[in-house]
């Protein structure tokens, strides 16, 4: 039993050694397979980075509430502002919105126990 498993790697170490077609495949092979599994975690991370990049990229902030949001249409889906009226009036004119802030819009409430009204 012994026997055979050392011919067996004798045999395939004089493949791999001696120049011959066989041992070329097969050094190739290993290499392209070592190259295949370096390489592809680096490929993988690139086109999630890539990816990534797209996905921030379509990302739209309001300028009135400062929510982030995918939305296509021109209101914000949070406050209902226009955010291209927004952009325009703030990049071309200066001028400020009309839209008060988030801070002032907010309802104070105040928490009273039931059984004491009672």
């Amino acid at each position: 039993m012994t026997r055979t498993s050392s011919l067996i790697w004798l045999t395939l170490v004089l493949i791999l050694l001696l120049p011959t077609t066989a041992g070329r495949f097969l050094l190739d092979l290993a290499g392209g397979l070592m190259l295949a599994f370096f390489t592809l975690p680096l490929i993988i991370a690139g086109i999630g980075w890539v990816g990534w990049r797209v996905f921030q990229s379509k990302l739209v902030t309001c300028e009135v509430c400062g929510a982030t949001s995918m939305n296509t249409s021109p209101a914000c889906p949070i406050c209902g502002s226009s955010q291209l009226n927004a952009k325009n009036s703030n990049s071309s004119t200066g001028k400020s919105n009309n839209y008060a802030p988030a801070s002032n819009a907010t309802i104070d409430i105040k928490a009273t126990d039931i059984e004491s009204e009672n």
